[in-house]
């Protein structure tokens, strides 16, 4: 569903709500969104950790002690409480940015926010979920499992095989987690609005200072040449990972290794190791069938970046 304007631009509009073991997307039905917010969006495991820190660092100048999980939260994780949430992040004085991992149609959309979005390939999406899903401690799933609110199943333990956890995630599209291919799909469908940026994650890694420049011109947030070094340095896979603590959600307590398991080897292509030609073209076929050849050549190679325009 959308929503047209006299400008001609078809913004989307809400059309359900997702609830699971992390899943409250009721609270941006509450969120009053201000004209210069940021929203962050990833299916998971994507970039978003790393995205976080380059607008933090954009919008704070390079400072270093900026500790980016306690003023960008994810909204629609459903602990702590949406109330609880909601107020905090109303409190902020600074340009606001926080992240999600719904797709579009979960989501009140703004006219007035501007929306970064980042892809991976789901194969190594698979390797960092099983990395952060194998190293979760009692305290992660009591915080999922135990708290009120809850609504579905549960969250289990991970299969000590990621071949086998590659296939079930496969087989039944993004289990243990929620569905993949309809949320690449549903950010992809709007990438042409003039407030939506795709980003994908091999770019970051290939070239981060110019995807620190373009996401910084996309938010129309000027660089003081004289702060870019420390932008740079603090958006380094390797600063944060020695920083790990300021990155990670309450400074990793949820993992066992800490931070630093939650900031882990930001690596791609580990699964080419593992998985055999077939195992790897199981996922082309699928990802072929589920969002097209354009999309799943964009997920898979990130050689080209679709054009921003408004949609007409």
């Amino acid at each position: 569903m959308t929503n047209t304007t006299d400008l001609g631009i078809r913004w989307p509009c809400k059309t359900r709500e997702l609830h699971n073991h992390h899943f409250d997307s009721t609270i941006w039905n509450g969120f009053r969104f201000r004209p210069d917010d940021i929203v962050i969006g990833t299916y998971a495991k994507s970039g978003t950790t790393w995205t976080q820190q380059i607008v933090g660092q954009l919008i704070f100048a390079g400072a270093q002690d900026i500790e980016v999980p306690t003023i960008s939260p994810w909204l629609d994780l459903r602990v702590p409480a949406k109330e609880v949430k909601l107020a905090a992040i109303e409190a902020q004085t600074h340009r606001r940015f926080m992240k999600t991992h719904l797709p579009v149609d979960a989501l009140v959309f703004s006219p007035q926010a501007k929306y970064i979005y980042i892809g991976r390939d789901g194969r190594d999406v698979v390797w960092s979920m099983f990395n952060h899903h194998a190293r979760a401690n009692a305290a992660w799933y009591a915080a999922l499992n135990d708290t009120p609110g809850l609504v579905g199943e549960p969250i289990a333990p991970p299969p000590d095989s990621i071949r086998e956890y590659y296939h079930a995630w496969l087989d039944r599209d993004g289990h243990p987690f929620w569905p993949f291919w309809e949320n690449i799909r549903s950010w992809w469908e709007v990438r042409h609005l003039p407030n939506v940026l795709l980003v994908h994650f091999a770019d970051l890694k290939s070239d981060l200072p110019g995807q620190i420049r373009r996401i910084a011109d996309f938010l129309a947030i000027p660089i003081d040449e004289a702060r870019w070094p420390a932008i740079l340095k603090h958006c380094s896979f390797a600063w944060m990972k020695s920083h790990a603590r300021q990155a990670a959600p309450l400074g990793g307590v949820f993992w066992d290794g800490g931070a630093e398991t939650f900031i882990h080897k930001g690596t791609n292509g580990r699964w080419r190791d593992v998985l055999t030609a077939e195992e790897s073209a199981k996922y082309e076929r699928l990802a072929l069938r589920h969002l097209g050849p354009d999309c799943a050549q964009w997920l898979a190679k990130a050689s080209e970046f679709p054009e921003r325009r408004a949609a007409s």
